[in-house]
């Protein structure tokens, strides 16, 4: 690497609880963005960047305009910009692609960088358990389901989903905030198992909410990295080290504790 930086960032969850705070946030990750230009050669977009997300062949939910306009001026410089579909902005097709040249992923993907090697995902449906969402998740990606959701006006269509996603928020937001102990995180479970046969160093998530950084052996480390309604958390890789840090509300960073 020639002295540039790899960040990721996920579960920026646009479009929650009201359009005042998600706005706010909104500016604050265009903040965050702007901070880090000069220095990335890459950044990863780890999944739920939006609350809700859905393409039909032409609409899209109005609003975020000041982050697209943000990504659309990094890639124009020359800054690779990759987004993961998370449960929340799974159906994303070919928008990013052909409008702000940005690639999009719908699986975890395996990348190396100063020959560190890197599992990247947002993480639903991965891990044991939760088996409920595992068969919602083949539900939601079916084509004929997306086709048959596609029928259904915009109007009536996002209000369902956005009801729906509020319910899900309700469920679970006790949890989200409890560290449940190495035995018990789904995802660390996960990348330890998955560490047996494939040499990784960090495996990066989202989907959690809570920034976590914990060791699994000496050479492998788990990163989830956390949401932006209460953390503003990101990972940043500087060809040596991975570090876990939280952007101050006036715009300097600092390193969020790890957890061994």
């Amino acid at each position: 690497m020639n002295h540039k930086k790899i960040y990721f960032a996920s579960d920026f969850h646009l479009g929650v609880p009201t359009h005042e705070l998600s706005l706010e946030r909104e500016k604050m990750i265009c903040k965050w963005l702007d901070s880090i230009k000069e220095d990335a050669e890459e950044i990863f977009l780890v999944g739920d960047i939006f609350d809700f997300w859905y393409e039909y062949t032409h609409t899209i939910p109005k609003g975020h305009t000041r982050l697209l306009g943000k990504i659309a001026e990094l890639t124009d410089s020359g800054i690779k910009i990759h987004f993961f579909t998370g449960n929340h902005d799974l159906w994303m097709h070919d928008y990013f692609i052909k409008e702000l040249n940005v690639s999009v992923f719908h699986e975890p993907i395996t990348r190396e960088f100063n020959g560190k090697k890197f599992y990247i995902g947002h993480g639903d449906g991965l891990g044991p358990g939760d088996k409920g969402y595992k068969f919602l998740k083949k539900v939601f990606t079916s084509k004929i389901n997306q086709w048959l959701f596609s029928r259904i006006h915009p109007n009536l269509a996002f209000a369902i989903a956005r009801k729906s996603s509020k319910r899900s928020r309700i469920i679970t937001a006790d949890s989200d905030e409890k560290f449940l102990g190495k035995d018990n995180e789904w995802l660390y479970l996960f990348s330890k198992e998955y560490l047996k046969t494939n040499p990784i160093n960090y495996f990066i998530f989202g989907h959690r909410h809570l920034p976590l950084d914990m060791d699994i052996d000496k050479k492998a480390r788990y990163i989830n990295l956390g949401e932006w309604i209460n953390y503003r958390t990101y990972a940043v890789f500087d060809g040596t080290d991975l570090k876990l840090q939280k952007f101050g509300s006036d715009g300097s960073s600092q390193i969020y504790p790890s957890i061994h």
